[in-house]
């Protein structure tokens, strides 16, 4: 006889926040910020839903149609299920993979590291956080640039004191050697991204010249204190995708002392279209490796085991990253160079646009400036926010402003990304976005 079973009805309870949300969730929780990109990402799909055709300039990630990932990992990912490579892998990583990606750095950035100092993570957000959790005490400061991708966030997921540091367009929105001397006594971690997300700017040889010396003389200096060094995280995720005349460039490269203190954040998510397998690594001292794979090991993020074993085989296969970046990385240029040319040609013709000559990742820097104008409709445009919505809404292109990396101020800096759109949909976008300025009052 078939019992039946009740089923109790538990939506009202657990939508009921109480009188005060605030209490029932950590002081930390309660006071992260929500991402800004998710937000506009919901605008998107709200014009979408009606029917609207949209140019999708706002996600850092690839649409497959356009961008797949290589055929060797495609096909080492079914490989190693086929297998049986489901269960755990070992914390810091399969060796295979570790092994590669020392190979990797040492046939492709001319860095030989030993196994140890390779950490396997899953993409490079956790391997940000262990750096966070690994190196820092609750109040001790991070020095980070503005704009930049989440720098805030990480530092209040640590319980760190922020110092952020406002990079303007004359320095392509990158640090310079003056600018950070100043804040480099007492703090406990830089900050760094090259090519930068937004921006899609690079570092030049000089100028990380002149950040190294400058890092160097002062651990020195607290060496002979006996004070606690002053780290550098280098978030490398976009050096395979340079453009044009642009060389990536690395700390320990300029300055080999500079690898005692740098830990490289790094991945095939950007590099190879692969955002959604989750295979990440973290490279940098062995002392300090050990202790992220530590903390790692209580989380829990490490990359699925399949694609572990797929992108050790990938990494090894140096003609074929050599076939696919030719490809992959002339597609992405296509693009950019088609956005930047666009909007050169629109500044030539007296509209308040702009942009900076793209270098590297998937990003064009452009500045859309039409403040103190009018809508058709008569709604005045004052703040970044405004001058978005205005493009999503009369030219059907989505972009990001530079609030959602940090930045207080309006100045019209957006970040636009090709990597989820076609060629065609650039070039239908561009005349749109004229019209839509020029019906500005």
């Amino acid at each position: 006889m078939d019992i039946e079973q009740t089923c109790l009805d538990l939506a009202e309870l657990a939508r009921d926040v109480g009188p005060d949300p605030n209490r029932r969730v950590s002081t930390m929780a309660a006071g992260l910020v929500g991402s800004e990109i998710l937000r506009i990402a919901g605008e998107i799909r709200a014009v979408v839903a009606a029917g609207r055709p949209v140019c999708n300039l706002t996600v850092g990630d690839f649409d497959p149609r356009y961008f797949p990932i290589p055929e060797v990992l495609l096909e080492g990912v079914r490989k190693a299920l086929d297998e049986g490579e489901t269960n755990y892998p070992p914390a810091n990583g399969m060796p295979d993979l570790r092994q590669a990606v020392a190979r990797f750095y040492e046939r492709d950035l001319g860095l030989r590291y030993p196994v140890d100092s390779v950490l396997i993570v899953a993409g490079a957000r956790p391997v940000i956080y262990c750096i966070f959790l690994t190196l820092c005490d609750p109040g001790d400061r991070v020095i980070y640039t503005i704009p930049s991708w989440n720098s805030n966030h990480y530092v209040h997921l640590a319980g760190a004191t922020g110092v952020p540091l406002v990079c303007g367009p004359e320095s392509r929105f990158l640090p310079t050697r003056d600018e950070l001397l100043p804040l480099l006594p007492g703090a406990r971690l830089l900050c760094l991204n090259s090519p930068l997300n937004p921006t899609g700017t690079a570092f030049e040889r000089g100028t990380l010249l002149g950040i190294c010396e400058a890092v160097l003389a002062e651990n020195e200096a607290r060496a002979r204190r006996g004070e606690r060094p002053l780290y550098v995280m280098y978030d490398q995720i976009y050096w395979m995708l340079c453009f044009g005349d642009t060389a990536h460039v690395t700390p320990p490269e300029l300055l080999p002392e500079m690898a005692r203190y740098t830990l490289f954040v790094d991945g095939i998510s950007k590099a190879f279209a692969a955002t959604g397998l989750r295979v990440g690594w973290g490279v940098g001292p062995v002392d300090v490796i050990s202790r992220m794979s530590a903390v790692l090991g209580h989380v829990g993020a490490w990359a699925p085991r399949a694609e572990q074993v797929a992108t050790a085989a990938l990494l090894d296969d140096a003609a074929g990253i050599r076939r696919y970046q030719a490809s992959f990385k002339r597609r992405l240029a296509v693009r950019l160079d088609l956005l930047h040319q666009g909007f050169q040609a629109m500044k030539g013709r007296g509209l308040p646009v702009e942009s900076i000559p793209p270098m590297g990742a998937i990003y064009l820097t452009a500045r859309i400036h039409p403040f103190g104008r009018r809508t058709p409709d008569g709604t005045p445009l004052r703040t970044n926010r405004d001058v978005r919505r205005y493009v999503l809404e009369a030219a059907g292109i989505g972009i990001v402003p530079f609030g959602a990396f940090g930045s207080t101020v309006d100045e019209g800096w957006f970040r636009l990304s090709v990597g989820a759109v076609s060629e065609a949909d650039v070039e239908a976008a561009l005349p749109r976005l004229e019209e839509a300025l020029r019906r500005l009052e």
